[in-house]
Formats: structure tokens, sequence, C-alpha cells
């Protein structure tokens, strides 16, 4: 084995896949509700896509940003239309695109504190690492970036009583997805608004997971009447494309103006095509309300299933980003699912996570849901006998 060991990988090798199931090298196949962990939202090999990039293929692959990109910038003028938004600067991942939100927001402020919150998740780059309010994450690497200050998810009074001018941005996930697929309250997202309203701060939104269609609209904080200055997206950006997005409001581009920032390959014509593929399906109303019908249907025939279950805590998500918190290792689960068919995967210990394709079938979902209640039953009867 030549890679560093950085990932717990399961004994699985997945040679194909075609919308929403894949197939092992022993012939297998499985339903895959990780997606890439909410990459693929048009499922493996969307056709449209798939197209798109070989029509690029068969024009140039890589020109570099010192040149102009035609299908960059429409890519770039969908995305930003989505978003309400005004500029892009285009980069190769979530963690990039963090770490471009922060660079903005500290040179655009002229301050350093940056308020995020615990169990929070936002990159393994340093800043973004430090950012990040999980102390596993950060174990090991020495001392952060000491910028960033941690406030409690969902705590209003918490965020009220911030009373400082040195804060540059306070930077939320709208659901927190590493952190257990917890939905951020309706109260607490418009706190921080007016909190950053107040100290002339920016807020920034991480919608790296949960954006271009996951909770059913383009991004997740348009359900919440929200507005943000700078909005983050990679994932199901370009539909396992490598890609990933920083999107700002009008007003902050003199602060990334030429030599600011930069990335050799963010935003390539490879990586547009793909974006504009990819946005052209999922940003159609059409597409976006049957993503919302999906998830409601999900969730209320898993919170049925599993109800009576003693090691069922609850059903928490939105659209098609589903999270069970259980009382036990939901790995296990994990475990009992890939066995039976079904892949997915957890968000902390405690919760098993479901990010199934947004092209998901009705009969698909039904199918998980009697997978997922057969392996709680038989986690439950493995605690009986012990």
């Amino acid at each position: 084995m030549s890679l560093f060991p950085t990932y717990n990988r399961f004994p699985l090798t997945i040679v194909s896949g075609k919308g929403t199931t894949v197939t092992d090298d022993q012939g297998k196949d499985y339903l895959d509700f990780v997606s890439g962990i909410a990459v693929c939202n048009l499922g493996h090999r969307p056709v449209e896509v798939q197209k798109a990039i070989e029509n690029q293929l068969d024009q140039v692959w890589h020109v570099s940003n010192l040149y102009q990109i035609p299908v960059q910038e429409q890519a770039a003028k969908r995305l930003s239309e989505a978003a309400g938004l005004d500029y892009v600067f285009f980069c190769n991942s979530g963690a990039e695109a963090n770490e471009a939100a922060i660079k903005l927001a500290r040179k655009h402020t002229g301050r350093e504190k940056i308020i995020t919150f615990k169990q929070s998740f936002h990159g393994r780059t340093f800043a973004t690492m430090s950012a990040t309010g999980q102390e596993k994450i950060q174990e090991g690497f020495g001392a952060l970036l000491p910028t960033f200050e941690y406030f409690p998810y969902n705590d209003v009074q918490q965020i009220e009583e911030v009373h400082d001018g040195h804060v540059a941005a306070i930077m939320v996930e709208v659901i927190q997805g590493e952190g257990g697929v917890v939905p951020g309250t309706r109260e607490f997202l418009q706190a921080v608004q007016e909190k950053c309203e107040e100290l002339g701060a920016l807020l920034i939104i991480d919608e790296v997971q949960t954006g271009i269609g996951r909770t059913g609209k383009a991004f997740a904080y348009q359900h919440y009447g929200l507005d943000p200055d700078i909005v983050t997206s990679a994932k199901g950006l370009g539909s396992g494309f490598p890609v990933g997005a920083m999107i700002g409001k009008k007003g902050l581009e003199d602060s990334f103006a030429a030599g600011s920032h930069g990335s050799t390959f963010g935003g390539n014509p490879l990586a547009s095509a793909a974006v504009n593929a990819t946005l052209e399906k999922v940003l159609n109303p059409m597409f976006l309300e049957e993503v919302i019908e999906k998830g409601n249907h999900f969730k209320k025939q898993l919170e049925s299933a599993l109800a009576h279950f003693q090691s069922v805590e609850e059903v928490r998500g939105q659209g098609l980003i589903v999270g069970v918190s259980t009382s036990g290792e939901a790995i296990q689960l994990v475990h009992t699912l890939r066995e039976n068919g079904l892949l997915a995967v957890i968000a902390g210990p405690n919760v098993l996570r479901l990010l199934p394709p947004l092209t998901v079938e009705y009969e698909e979902l039904d199918k998980s849901v009697a997978l997922i209640t057969e392996a709680i039953q038989v986690y439950e009867d493995r605690l009986q006998k012990v």
C-alpha cells in the first residue's frame, strides 16, 4: 500500500455506478445513500453532466486563469444568480472555498476575529481546521490560528451577548453536517444575522454540504430568509468533478482584486462545464420541489418505522440530508446496512447520516427504510443478548 493511511476505508471496492446504484468488484449492487458524501447529487454518471464534460474534453482542458474562460463566466453567472449574490471565486474544494471566505472577510473588514460554532466542520487546511469547532479534527497539529472563537450552536442568548468590535465575520452552517445533521433554528440563524449587522461583521454561510439542491432550495439558507455576505459551495457543485466556489456580495470585489488570491486549477474549463450542466438541472424549480417532497416522504417514513425502537432518539434533517440519532454507536448500523446492500455514513459517533442522490426514486427510499429498520432491529437484538 503506497497511500498514507489517512482514511479508515470500508472493505468495499466500487467499480461502477449509475443513478442511485453502485456495483462492487464482486458484482454486488448497493443503494448508495452516501453519494460521495453529498457530492453526486444527480446520481452517478448523470447523462447531462457526462456529455458536457465530454464536449469540453474535445475542446480544451486547461488554460489557467491568466486567460478569459467563457464557460467559467457562464458558470459564475448561474451560481451567483442562484445565491442572490454577485461575484464568484472558483477553487477546487470546500476547504479552499472556506479558506477564501476567511481571507476575504479579514481583508475586507480589517479585523481578525471570526466566530464559528462548536461541532462545526469547515475543512482541514490550517485556517479551516482552526475554524472547525471539533477538537478531534485539530489534535496533534500544534498551535492553531488564534483568531477563532467557538460558540454553542443554536444558543441565541450567547450570540446576543457578543459585543466585540474586532469580529470580522460569523461563519455558520445552516445544518451542521459532520457535526451530527443538526439543523439551525430559525431564531438562532436570524440572531446570527442580526449580530453581524450590529457589529458590522460579515455573515459567511458554509453551504459545502447543504447547497446545490440538497435541502430542496439552491442553498439551505434560502429556507430562512437570510441575507449572507459570503456563501461557500463545493461537493454537489460539479456532480463528482472536483470544484468549489466562494460567492460574495457586491462591494467585496475590491478586497479581492488582482493578485490578492488565486488558484491554478480553480474553475478550469472541465470543472466549469460540469458546474453548468449540474446547475442547469438542479436549479429547475420543479426539480427542487420534488426534492422537498421526497425529503418529507423519507423523513415521515423513517419516523413511523423507527418510532418503537428504544435506541432511536430522533430523525432530523431537511430535504435529502437526514440523520438518525441513536443511543449507541452508529457505525455498527453502517456495517450492517453495507452487508445488506445499502451504503450510509455516520455524522459523529451516534448519528446515521443518509445522503441519497436528489434523483432517488420513491421505491428506493422505501427500500432503504426497510433496510434501516431491519438493521436497527438486529442492533437492539444484540444489545438484549449482552
